[in-house]
């Protein structure tokens, strides 16, 4: 009953939203004469009328990318279409190639489109591709089942799309299946192993200085998680009875962390609306525009991700299995590895994400390398200028090294 009540809060809702809009004054000449009256009354009904989630992914916005010393356009390309998951592309018209890299993006709640700024920053000096992953309440129960093992599977089908001489970057969550994936196309010698894998602020060991995520996956058994936050899917969606995490559980989960900043910005937003300060304004709702966005997960990956990777921590105490295969680390002997971590990351702390150097125990040492950077949030490890102006060189640096 869990989707239903909310589907049923967000009805009841919906004409409220559609009449704050309607009875806002902006684009009506006649009222400018009366700004210092009615812009708090407007700056209400917008409020009001933004009083909701989005369940479709947000447009990319990336039209252009400075490249050297020119601009060049930017197309999005479909270059893989899965039930649950498309390869993007980020296609440009250049002369001369530029690295290959898989960004893959964390199914954890939001669209893929929550890396925009890791994207354009990326395409500056590469060629870029991402999983843009699909709401699972809109893929069909014919689609069969997606977990921890089909992301894998995922990750291997598009690096092979992408074809040899590839990079891998993983933000989040999936630094587990990307390092997972690395290492079993190693065993293979898979002719698209990336030669360089960036893993960004994830969960590789979340025993090493545990956070209140990592508390709150380890303080009810899985099959609480399974009983309490696992939904179904209402029968006006084209997924209809496929079992889910509803993404806005896990909004909600991720607000209670921070709730008073949350109120805090949505104060400033309201006094900047109501003073006519409509550019500050628009970069709070930009913001918010893409954090409401939100993407049920299937329940099979969602419930072996607190499993396998939360509660057990598999990959790190070498039980973790592939379609049947222990997967080991070790047999990772030619992808240099670089682990980036933020010095205030409350989501992924530090030493989470660095522990897959012992983990790649057969790199040598010239093939590894970590960046610790200080006084950047979890966001701010791959988004804002800190990303842009001293993690981002370093990053771009080990691809550059290993081309």
């Amino acid at each position: 009953m869990l989707y239903q009540m909310y589907q049923m809060q967000d009805d009841l809702l919906a004409p409220l939203r559609a009449f704050a809009a309607r009875t806002r004054f902006t684009g009506y000449p006649f009222m400018q004469a009366f700004d210092e009256l009615t812009r708090p009354v407007d700056a209400l009904m917008e409020m009001l009328s933004r009083y909701q989630l989005t369940h479709s992914r947000p447009a990319w916005g990336i039209e252009t990318v400075q490249t050297g010393n020119q601009i060049v356009a930017v197309r999005e390309e479909v270059a893989l279409d899965l039930p649950f998951g498309t390869l993007l592309h980020f296609a440009k018209d250049i002369d001369a190639p530029q690295p290959k890299v898989l960004i893959v993006a964390p199914m954890s709640g939001h669209f893929a489109t929550l890396l925009a700024g890791t994207v354009r920053t990326m395409l500056q000096d590469h060629d870029v591709y991402i999983t843009d992953w699909k709401n699972a309440r809109d893929v069909p129960l014919s689609a069969g089942r997606f977990g921890v093992e089909d992301y894998i599977d995922y990750l291997i089908t598009f690096l092979d799309a992408i074809g040899p001489d590839n990079n891998i970057l993983a933000v989040c969550q999936p630094c587990v299946q990307a390092l997972a994936a690395v290492a079993i196309m190693s065993e293979d010698r898979h002719p698209a192993t990336p030669r360089t894998m960036t893993l960004m602020a994830g969960p590789i060991d979340v025993r090493e200085s545990p956070t209140t995520v990592n508390d709150l996956a380890n303080e009810k058994p899985l099959e609480w998680f399974k009983s309490q936050v696992i939904a179904e899917v209402p029968g006006r969606y084209p997924g209809a009875g496929r079992k889910v995490y509803p993404g806005f559980v896990q909004l909600f989960a991720f607000m209670s962390m921070n709730m008073k900043r949350h109120r805090d910005q949505h104060q400033k937003m309201y006094a900047l609306l109501a003073r006519g300060d409509t550019e500050e304004a628009r970069k709070i709702k930009e913001f918010y525009d893409e954090y409401f966005a939100v993407l049920d997960l299937p329940e099979e990956f969602y419930v072996e991700t607190i499993d396998q990777i939360f509660q057990q921590a598999q990959l790190a105490n070498g039980t973790f299995t592939y379609r049947g295969r222990t997967v080991d680390c070790g047999a990772i002997h030619r992808t240099a590895l670089l682990t980036v971590e933020g010095g205030r990351d409350d989501i992924c702390s530090l030493g989470q994400t660095s522990s897959a150097h012992d983990l790649c125990r057969s790199l040598r040492p010239h093939l590894k390398r970590h960046h610790l950077q200080a006084n950047v949030g979890h966001y701010g490890v791959f988004n804002g200028k800190r990303w842009e102006k001293e993690i981002y060189p370093v990053v771009r640096n080990m691809i550059l090294a290993m081309e």
